[in-house]
């Protein structure tokens, strides 16, 4: 079996887009799906999370049970747009690898409009697993591209959610498993890895 590399994107994608998901109420998620992107009452001056790993989505959202995330969207996020915001990301935490000191950190922390944090990936329990899964923070102006221009579709998948969420119950890991997003590593050119401290596959 492969060892998953500790910082790797894995992800639902095709050629031209990658599938994220967030969790809202249901006043929120009506209209976008609706519309086929954010509209209000979602407001575009708060930093919005992104996600491409469903499995940490649901740990999140509690299996889209928590006040205010009881519906989950899969949001069809064109690629160009994904890693135009990856390339202009700031790490949420020092990184003495990939910052030349911590002022300049901070720097980068105040003037990029994209925030990105390396998380513990979760099994279908919601226990930490060894490798990690990507959060995106998207703000400022990254948010107007988001909803303008970056997001090609919207779907509702909070009964796909339910139904896997009733199999980890029944203790049917296998029937769960089954209906999970195929998410694959994700390739990113090198430079944007370097950004978010990514970590290469192993051959």
């Amino acid at each position: 079996m492969s060892v998953i590399p500790p910082r790797e994107i894995r992800a639902r994608f095709d050629d031209e887009t990658i599938v994220v998901y967030q969790a809202y109420s249901p006043h929120i998620a009506d209209p976008a799906v609706a519309a086929g992107t954010f509209v209000a009452p979602f407001k575009r001056e708060r930093m919005t999370w992104i996600k491409p790993s469903f499995r940490w989505m649901m740990y999140r959202c509690g299996w889209a049970t928590k006040p205010g995330q009881e519906r989950v969207l899969a949001i069809t996020l064109r690629r160009s747009g994904f890693e135009a915001a990856l390339a202009s990301a700031c790490l949420s935490h020092y990184a003495p690898n990939t910052h030349a000191d911590r002022a300049e950190w901070a720097r980068l922390l105040r003037t990029s409009p994209v925030r990105v944090q390396w998380d513990p990936e979760r099994d279908l329990h919601h226990r930490p697993l060894p490798h990690r899964s990507l959060q995106v923070g998207l703000g400022g102006d990254a948010v107007d591209s988001y909803v303008d221009e970056w997001i090609a579709g919207i779907s509702d998948v909070t009964d796909t959610a339910r139904e896997i969420h009733r199999w980890v119950a029944a203790g049917d890991l296998a029937a769960a498993s089954a209906l999970l997003p195929v998410e694959r590593p994700y390739p990113l050119p090198a430079e944007v890895m370097a950004v978010i401290e990514a970590t290469p596959a192993t051959t």
